[in-house]
């Protein structure tokens, strides 16, 4: 692998990472967290909700039931009020811990320069600029100081986990980026939220969260999405 220390040019992976209700999430103020490991394994054992209903749930938060991906790491759990929709009908979500680190997955329509940093000059901002952009087995890490990510291409959509470099490690971020995949039927049930629970849910794009994209406070034109 190849680190790279050169000037921005790219649009970034990632935008300013948050979503509106994200830091809720990070306070443990009203937040709910989804079951843990051994209750997913439980639930799983139960029939599935009808497939129609899981799309209907999707369409309520704007987004469809294929691209709602999740993930696991340990010690996070997922923070309910962060799943919603990115972009037009991508999906994002939360992985928070008891002491307020987070994980932020988000699967969205992005082309294949946004993903692939090693493909031209790595892309960052004048705030906190790219330092390392390398392959990384079959995904693409890049980091700044003070956040990094890793993503992968799946078809037209771009799969990004990414988090504040002081919150979680590479190691960590690497095994929740290899542990992300598409959720089954039973995974939707458990991430999307009831029937009629839905408004108010969609995640709303900030610029004063610095993780890898924009930087803080930076909204600039050229942030992904």
């Amino acid at each position: 692998m190849t680190s790279l220390t050169r000037p921005p040019r790219l649009r970034p992976v990632l935008t300013a990472l948050a979503l509106t209700l994200t830091l809720a999430a990070a306070t443990g103020c009203g937040t709910e967290v989804a079951s843990d490991a051994e209750a997913a394994r439980s639930a799983s054992a139960a029939p599935a909700p009808d497939r129609a209903e899981l799309e209907a749930r999707a369409r309520a938060v704007q987004t469809v039931a294929e691209h709602v991906w999740v993930t696991e790491a340990p010690g996070y759990t997922l923070a309910r009020q962060s799943v919603g929709v990115v972009g037009d009908d991508g999906f994002g979500s939360v992985y928070t811990t008891s002491e307020g680190g987070q994980i932020q997955l988000r699967v969205e329509r992005l082309p294949h320069a946004d993903a692939d940093c090693t493909d031209g000059p790595a892309a960052g901002s004048a705030q906190d600029p790219v330092v390392t952009c390398e392959r990384d087995g079959e995904q693409w890490y890049r980091a700044t100081e003070s956040g990094h990510a890793y993503a992968q291409e799946q078809g037209d959509l771009v799969v990004t986990v990414s988090g504040a470099r002081e919150e979680v490690d590479r190691a960590a971020l690497r095994a929740a980026a290899r542990a992300a995949h598409r959720a089954d039927d039973h995974e939707l049930d458990q991430v999307l939220p009831p029937a009629g629970e839905a408004a108010g849910r969609q995640p709303v794009e900030r610029g004063d969260l610095p993780p890898v994209g924009d930087g803080a406070p930076n909204n600039d034109v050229g942030a992904s999405g």
